[in-house]
């Protein structure tokens, strides 16, 4: 019978000034046999989040290439949701006989 651990820690953190801005952060450490993988998130008050993950193999070594090392990604959903009620209301006033 073989002896692995696995674990997983997470910690979230939010900061604001008077004027009500703030910043949020959250760090998730996961780990198993075949390693450690750690994702940051970070967002600032009225911009998309950010989201960072770093993968080590179980020796430690930080594994890159292939989409196994640091991946900063940027999401605005914003635009993908603008150009979709577009496409609804195209399609109601298509239905309506308006387009």
């Amino acid at each position: 019978m073989s002896n692995q651990s696995y674990s997983t820690f997470s910690a979230s953190s939010y900061s604001s000034t008077s004027d009500g801005s703030g910043n949020t952060y959250t760090t998730s450490t996961s780990s198993n046999p075949s390693g450690t993988t750690i994702r940051t998130t970070s967002q600032q008050a009225g911009q998309a989040a950010v989201t960072s993950t770093s993968r080590y193999s179980a020796n430690g070594t930080q594994q890159v290439g292939g989409g196994l090392g640091n991946e900063r990604r940027i999401e605005d959903v914003t635009d993908a949701d603008r150009e979709y009620e577009d496409k609804m209301e195209d399609e109601y006033a298509k239905r309506e006989g308006g387009a």
